[in-house]
C-alpha cells in the first residue's frame, strides 16, 4: 500500500461548525489570542484561559464529523493513511481514522503543569481551578500555545518524508512550523491541496481542488481511484 499523508487545518472542521481563528467571525475577534492561548495568559489569568477552552470543548461535544472526515476514512481502503492535523478537536478520531498525529495538542485532554508527560483524557467539558494531577499540581489544557515548542513536529516531518502521496486540506500554510512540513515531502510526489480559498505555495507538483473539505475529498477519491486503478 502507498503511504498517503494528509495535513489538515481548521478548514477541515469548519463544516462541522468548529470556528476557525483566522476566518471572519472567528475566535480571534472575540478574544485577544495572547490573552487565552499563551503561557503569559495562563500565568496572568488562568480562569479566563480555562473558560475559553471550556467553551470550545462544550461546543466540540455537540459537533459531528463531516463528509471530509468520513472521506479520509474511506481512503484507508486503498492507502496507508497517516493524518497530521493542526486541529485540536477529535473529529478525525470520531470519524474512524486510525492514524492521527496532533501537532498542536488535543482539546479533550488536560495535562499537569509540572510534568508534561502526565496527560489525562477528560470525561466532560469543564476544567476548573483546583483540578489537579496525581502530583498535586493544577491541570492545564493539553494545547500547544503561542510561544511554546511543538514537541511532535519532528515526528510529523518523519511521516511526511515517507509519503508517496500528500494531501493538504483546509490550511492557509501560514502557520509555522506546520506549514514547513511540505518541504519534507519527497521530490516529485503528487500533492493535492483542497481549499476553497487561494493558497500560495511555490510547489509545482500541487494539484489544486478549490472546494470545501467535504466536496473536495470526494473529488480527490475519484481522482485517485482513476489514477491508481482502484476498485471498491
Amino acid at each position: 500500500m502507498k503511504n498517503l499523508v494528509v495535513l489538515t487545518g481548521a478548514g477541515m472542521s469548519a463544516e462541522s461548525g468548529i470556528k476557525t481563528f483566522r476566518e471572519m467571525g472567528g475566535l480571534w475577534e472575540e478574544y485577544d489570542v495572547m490573552e487565552v492561548a499563551s503561557p503569559q495568559a495562563w500565568e496572568n489569568n488562568p480562569e479566563l484561559v480555562m473558560r475559553f477552552y471550556n467553551e470550545r470543548r462544550k461546543k466540540l461535544l455537540k459537533a459531528s464529523p463531516n463528509e471530509g472526515h468520513k472521506g479520509l476514512v474511506e481512503l484507508e481502503k486503498y492507502f496507508n493513511v497517516q493524518i497530521v492535523t493542526q486541529n485540536v478537536d477529535d473529529l478525525h478520531e470520531r470519524a474512524g481514522s486510525k492514524n492521527i498525529l496532533h501537532l498542536h495538542g488535543e482539546l479533550r485532554k488536560v495535562r499537569s503543569t509540572v510534568d508534561p508527560n502526565l496527560v489525562y483524557e477528560m470525561d466532560g467539558w469543564e476544567l476548573k481551578i483546583g483540578d489537579t494531577c496525581e502530583k498535586g499540581s493544577q491541570l492545564r489544557p493539553h494545547i500547544v500555545w503561542f510561544g511554546e515548542a511543538v514537541p511532535k513536529i519532528s515526528d510529523a516531518a518523519i511521516i511526511c518524508d515517507k509519503a508517496d502521496i500528500m494531501v493538504v486540506i483546509g490550511t492557509s500554510l501560514n502557520v509555522y512550523p506546520a506549514a514547513g512540513l511540505l518541504d519534507y515531502a519527497p521530490n516529485g510526489i503528487p500533492i493535492y491541496l483542497i481549499d476553497p480559498n487561494d493558497v500560495g505555495t511555490g510547489n509545482s507538483n500541487i494539484t489544486f481542488i478549490k472546494e470545501k473539505a467535504g466536496v473536495g475529498i470526494q473529488q480527490l477519491i475519484n481522482i485517485l481511484k482513476e489514477k491508481y486503478s482502484l476498485n471498491d
